[in-house]
């Protein structure tokens, strides 16, 4: 008899967790409607007058799971959605204050598109964040709401961080204007030790390292590749640091400054690469610099953002003496670009270059009190759709200061007419003038076209 009661019990245990098993799964095995909608109608309503809860996801607690998904255990005021209830959970989720969604998302499109779909199921809260970056390290904080006394959900107040067109973030001379501190913050190796390396292993070290850092360079350092350099990094030249032949690589990382560096002539490579979804990048006061005795080929460009990098602001440095300068957007076919490239230059001094100071694909590029000296071919280009917005720059001795017809397809442009232009040939746009203008306060901080030249000589480059 006991031996029958004890295999009784065994097969009703096995018999639960195979029912707990399946319900968990289910969720994942929901077929896509042919539309590929994410949410369910909505069943449930706030049935409490008091059923109240709101807080701040604690990251240091999240963890990966597939995709684009990520997954916290949480015991919350109310359950999650279950098999029986799909849509049962209430709970908002928010990132830097902005509501995410849709909720009630299959797992599985979570995993694939991301995009801030996310799931409060049983006790673990299944979620994305707004542009698929990793929310453990995008520097972006997470609140929740359930429910008010009202039925009304309240948005939890959050720092205020630029999340949309129309919100402003104070200037401050020690942040950058622009993209870097939209939809998340750009403060580098803020919080992390401060380290000096006077040699190039120990700056390689340092760059890679995967802590937070604040690294001052020291010295003139000579080699050959490209240094990686790894999130949430601040690097410093001092003394006129310089790398003479090698660059820097930053690829599927983010929050990133590099300030009052030199950086010239590397072989197979740009000085600085931005690439692979990198995101919330700052070069500001550094020198990049080539020759063009060389043929066009022979060097990469003096700076590169392609292949879905983001939120990226270059201020107050010089470029000069290349065929090719700047790229963003690596080619006509890489349509997985629209939707990102957004850049912000300003203060920036061009001078010796053939053509691309920059020219863009795809995204979305603001420049404003630039000075463009002695360019041969184009300066600013426009292609595939790409948007430009041109604010009060200074063109000397450009042959084409504006193109938009040098790719199969050309690109958008306004603010041509704000422009000083100074023994230069005419723009060529064959598009009709954009209407589109940044995110971001900018336009307390600009200067008359006719002073730029003088303003950027006297404070573009290292100091």
């Amino acid at each position: 008899m006991k031996e029958n009661s004890l295999k009784t019990k065994g097969f009703v245990t096995a018999l639960l967790l195979t029912i707990i098993f399946f319900a968990q799964c289910k969720k994942d095995n929901q077929l896509l409607p042919s539309n590929t909608a994410d949410t369910f109608a909505s069943t449930t309503a706030l049935t409490s007058t008091t059923t109240f809860e709101q807080g701040t996801l604690d990251i240091s607690k999240v963890s990966k799971e597939l995709g684009y998904a990520y997954y916290l255990e949480r015991q919350f005021i109310i359950p999650g959605d279950s098999d029986s209830s799909p849509t049962s959970s209430i709970l908002k989720l928010y990132e830097n204050g902005k509501e995410l969604g849709p909720a009630h998302t299959a797992h599985k499109n979570i995993r694939r598109y991301g995009k801030g779909r996310f799931s409060h199921w049983g006790n673990t809260l299944y979620f994305s964040s707004s542009d698929n970056t990793d929310p453990r390290k995008n520097g972006r904080k997470y609140t929740f709401t359930i429910g008010t006394s009202s039925g009304v959900i309240t948005p939890p107040i959050t720092d205020p961080i630029i999340t949309d067109p129309g919100t402003v973030t104070p200037i401050s001379s020690d942040k950058p204007i622009g993209y870097a501190m939209v939809d998340g913050l750009t403060t580098g190796g803020q919080g992390g030790q401060t380290v000096t390396v006077t040699n190039l292993t120990d700056f390689k070290n340092a760059a890679r390292s995967t802590s937070p850092l604040i690294i001052m360079v020291s010295g003139n350092f000579t080699s050959t590749g490209m240094i990686d350099v790894m999130s949430n990094k601040t690097i410093i030249g001092i003394n006129g640091a310089t790398l003479n032949g090698v660059g820097l690589a930053l690829y599927r990382v983010n929050n990133i400054i590099i300030k009052n560096l030199k950086i010239n002539k590397v072989v197979g490579g740009d000085g600085i690469t931005i690439k692979e979804t990198s995101h919330h990048i700052w070069v500001d006061h550094c020198e990049i610099w080539q020759d063009r005795n060389n043929g066009w080929d022979y060097y990469d460009e003096l700076l590169e953002v392609t292949d879905r990098s983001n939120y990226v602001t270059i201020s107050n440095n010089k470029f000069h003496d290349s065929h090719i300068a700047f790229l963003i957007g690596s080619g006509d076919l890489q349509t997985s670009d629209i939707g990102f490239l957004k850049v912000t230059m300003y203060g920036n001094y061009f001078y010796n270059i053939s053509e691309r100071q920059p020219s863009t694909r795809f995204g979305y590029m603001h420049v404003f009190n630039n000075y463009y000296f002695n360019g041969s071919g184009y300066t600013i280009g426009a292609t595939m759709g790409a948007t430009v917005r041109t604010d009060n720059n200074y063109f000397e001795n450009q042959a084409n200061p504006i193109y938009t017809e040098y790719n199969a397809k050309p690109g958008y442009v306004s603010g041509a007419s704000t422009n000083f232009y100074k023994n230069s040939g005419s723009n060529k746009i064959s598009t009709a003038a954009s209407n589109w203008i940044p995110p971001y306060e900018y336009q307390s901080m600009l200067i008359p076209a006719a002073d730029v030249a003088a303003k950027v000589l006297a404070e573009a480059g290292t100091k």
